[in-house]
């Protein structure tokens, strides 16, 4: 005891301080190196141009976005594709503010207080607002509902209203800013006069020539040697045709929890014990929805339309018959008789949609509907109206109208007015659950027999067991095969099949072959090349994957294109072969005599187009055809797409094609730039921007 008291006494400064040292070391590590550490704290998902997008105003605008959709969405769910849009568009979106935001701001672009208030309410409305203060029924601005809105905000005791404009007056203000640099860009497009008269010179004639050409194809592939020194060469001299954006390629085995025999007993078991309630209640929808697989579908099908394999034997049962039980892929069902009734087969209709969205209330949209239901029963012109009113915007192209028939995809109160109420040329407002349809039924064809079936199913789903078993057998190849070459080497001893996937992105949530497979996008930008992964639980499977490869944004590393390029290169050696064969030759009898080639002649060369008849694409061809320069020479030898060629220009004639108008050609190019600032404008922008995408590190 003396000897713990001595050390005790001697060293307990000692020993409370290395305790205070470590704790202050492991704190410290946990700050700047740990999982959940200050030093990986960071909430910002992206940055463009110095401007930073923070995680929780990302998510946020997804969810906004996302609520958007559903209202669009017959089931209200959005799947796994559309959820994977939807984070691409709102990171465009983003993009796009801000970039447009520096560009407003280097050129001075700016929207006045003055020109804000002149576009809501001058003498001219900015066609937003004439927009969302036109009479349905007239068709004509109502500028008294206008100030009236305007007036009301003095009385606005929520603060709701005022916000509501606030808001309009932001979006009006970002469209009139992209509007100003939009007409500044197209404005600065131009078609001189000299362009034109080049062009119309270019298409007055057409050329015949002589040639002798040496195809490559004369030439083996196997006599032709390739290096890896010539294609790495050819890629750095052709930068821009091999850029290429980050990804990754694995590659993967697959165990799959498939059902076994017990799985699908228990499955029939658990419907059979569900059958004699089918046959007996009368809240038929509540029980599906409440025990089946597949949902209740309230609507008739027409036995011609029906897709039901056991479609035969069950077109006749009286109404309220129990069919089955049957097996229809991984589900075994019964079907029970609901109804039946003769209806048309297809019905073409035209509809309105009036939304009820933020700042239009339901009693709003449905004056709205009625006062268009009016206007059309008045004489109005329903497609104007369409295009006028309407909030389905995919429906405007075609002045509102479908054709359905009764298994298509569409709103369900819709199709029940248009195939079993509704008549032709009856009009009525729809309720629905984003608003009111103004409804016009232009035409129901072949009338026949259709049911109402409800399917009580149940899915084969693999059992626990049945799932722990493949985990199993997953996790042993994951445990045992560490390395890409023990991941082959077992698959071809165990004639596993192995699955590739390329081109994975960052960001990808789905990959082609596997669907939703987030875990496994996120493994691969983690792990180095040649690295296995553990098991990666998907919906119905298991898969272990090898990273065979790391593809950096740049130029594309030459192994990913060595076919394409190997050809390119290939055929470049071979023109060089061909054309010292020619050995500059003077005429084309000795080009011909040279190469053991014939002299051939082609007709009605012209050089806008490229394409030669008896040759084919091959604008170098044309180009050399219209060079004056050239005289009565024959021309050096020209690398074409199929062979090398020397030329030699016989003559030209006059054109069959009538000469080309300036204001024509004018117009023609300015629109087509013009559409191309609308198109490619913000890629463009894009590109030289600073953009600094973390996404991958949040989801």
């Amino acid at each position: 005891m003396s000897v713990i008291q001595k050390i005790r006494d001697k060293y307990a400064v000692v020993i409370i301080v290395v305790i205070c040292v470590a704790i202050v070391a492991f704190l410290l590590q946990d700050a700047f190196f740990g999982r959940g550490s200050m030093g990986n704290q960071s909430t910002t998902v992206g940055k463009v141009n110095g401007e930073t997008l923070e995680y929780a105003e990302y998510n946020r605008r997804i969810q906004e976005r996302e609520a958007a959709l559903r209202t669009q969405m017959p089931s209200g769910s959005i799947d796994p594709q559309t959820q994977q849009y939807v984070r691409e568009e709102v990171w465009n979106s983003f993009l796009l503010e801000q970039i447009n935001k520096d560009q407003y701001s280097k050129l001075g672009i700016e929207v006045t207080e003055a020109e804000l208030a002149d576009q809501l309410l001058g003498k001219n409305p900015h066609p937003m607002v004439v927009r969302e203060f036109t009479n349905p029924q007239t068709g004509e601005f109502n500028r008294a509902a206008l100030q009236n809105v305007a007036q009301g905000l003095s009385q606005d005791q929520t603060g709701e209203a005022r916000a509501q404009v606030l808001r309009f007056e932001q979006i009006l203000a970002e469209t009139l800013r992209d509007d100003k640099y939009k007409a500044l860009i197209r404005q600065g497009i131009y078609f001189p006069k000299w362009l034109a008269t080049q062009q119309t010179a270019d298409t007055k004639q057409v050329a015949n020539i002589s040639y002798v050409s040496v195809p490559y194809a004369t030439i083996a592939d196997s006599s032709v040697k390739v290096t890896d020194a010539e294609m790495n060469d050819y890629i750095q001299k052709n930068k821009a045709r091999f850029q290429v954006e980050e990804g990754r390629r694995v590659e993967y085995v697959s165990f799959d929890a498939l059902p076994s025999g017990l799985d699908s007993s228990a499955a029939l078991a658990e419907l059979t014990s569900l059958k004699q309630e089918l046959d007996t209640t009368k809240e038929v929808a509540a029980f599906i929805n409440n025990n089946s697989t597949t949902k209740y579908f309230d609507a008739f099908i027409a036995n011609s339309e029906s897709r039901h394999p056991y479609k035969d034997s069950i077109k006749n049962l009286a109404v309220g018959t129990v069919y089955g039980p049957f097996i229809d892929a991984n589900a075994v069902g019964y079907a029970k008789i609901v109804d039946r009734k003769t209806m048309p087969d297809s019905v073409k209709f035209r509809h309105i949609l009036i939304a009820t969205q933020q700042g239009v209330s339901d009693s709003s949209a449905k004056l709205k509907a009625d006062s268009l239901a009016a206007a059309i029963r008045g004489g109005a012109d329903f497609a104007a109206l369409v295009s006028q009113f309407s909030d389905d915007n995919d429906s405007k192209a075609r002045n509102g109208e479908y054709e359905l028939t009764p298994s298509s995809q569409f709103v369900n109160e819709i199709k029940d007015f248009a195939f079993a109420e509704g008549s032709k040329g009856q009009i009525k407002v729809v309720k629905l659950p984003v608003g009111y349809s103004v409804i016009q039924v232009m035409e129901q064809k072949n009338f026949g027999p259709a049911m109402k079936v409800a399917y009580l199913t149940r899915s084969i789903d693999p059992s626990a067991e049945t799932s722990s078993k493949a985990f199993t057998t997953a996790g042993e190849f994951a445990a045992k095969h560490h390395t890409q070459a023990e991941f082959d080497k077992a698959i071809q001893e165990k004639g596993f099949t192995k699955r590739i996937a390329e081109n994975i992105r960052p960001m990808d949530f789905i990959v082609s072959g596997l669907g939703q497979s987030r875990e496994l996008v996120s493994w691969a930008y983690k792990a180095d090349k040649g690295a296995v992964s553990g098991v990666i639980s998907l919906e119905d499977r298991y898969i272990v994957a090898v990273l065979t490869g790391i593809r950096e944004a740049g130029t594309i590393a030459l192994s990913e294109v060595r076919p394409q390029v190997e050809a390119e290169v290939r055929r470049i050696k071979k023109a060089d072969q061909i054309a010292a064969k020619f050995n500059s030759p003077k005429t084309l009898q000795a080009a011909a005599q040279a190469t053991n080639q014939p002299v051939m002649n082609a007709t009605g060369v012209s050089f806008t187009t490229g394409f030669i008849a008896s040759l084919g694409f091959e604008p170098r061809i044309a180009g050399v055809a219209f060079n004056k320069a050239l005289g009565a020479n024959v021309s050096a030898p020209v690398y074409g797409n199929a062979g090398v060629y020397v030329v030699k220009i016989d003559g030209y004639t006059a054109s069959p094609e009538a000469p080309l108008d300036y204001t024509v050609l004018r117009n023609s190019y300015e629109q087509s730039f013009r559409s191309v600032v609308d198109q490619q404008l913000f890629d463009v922008l894009k590109k030289k921007a600073e953009v600094k995408d973390n996404r991958s590190k949040f989801f």
